[in-house]
């Protein structure tokens, strides 16, 4: 079972780190004016998003296991933080959809957003783990 959690926490580390970068790319591509460093940033974004999409795969494959296998939260009182941790996470691969949507408006040139809405839509994921990483340590209900 340790090796499954420390797998599981390896692959959603990786996971959030293009959750986090991604967006940081949409901002700089909002801004961007130069052809050519338009072409590099969406080369850029469109290999970390088929990175992340493959690396989130084993990390919910990993978590699914812990829950369904090895029945962390899965039964008794005093498991609903792990109803909860399953909505984030249901929010969050929500969150990595929408990133691969934006990708396609980006590829397509048809973005209006600013490079404002990408920073504070970048923060979205981090309050997602805090609230994951809370939930999992303190098992609050």
């Amino acid at each position: 079972m340790l090796w499954i959690k420390s797998l599981h926490i390896v692959f959603v580390a990786s996971w959030f780190a293009g959750l986090a970068y991604l967006p940081r790319i949409y901002m700089n591509l909002a801004q961007e004016t130069e052809p050519a460093a338009i072409k590099r940033l969406l080369m850029m974004a469109r290999k970390l998003f088929r990175f992340m999409t493959i690396i989130a795969v084993p990390a919910l494959g990993f978590g699914l296991w812990l829950w369904l296998v090895v029945g962390i939260g899965l039964e008794g009182p005093g498991n609903g933080w792990m109803h909860t941790k399953l909505s984030i996470v249901a929010l969050l691969i929500a969150y990595h959809i929408t990133c691969g949507k934006l990708l396609a408006v980006f590829e397509q040139g048809r973005n209006k957003r600013s490079q404002c809405w990408y920073r504070g839509f970048s923060e979205l994921p981090v309050l997602g783990l805090l609230a994951a990483v809370l939930l999992v340590v303190f098992k609050p209900f």
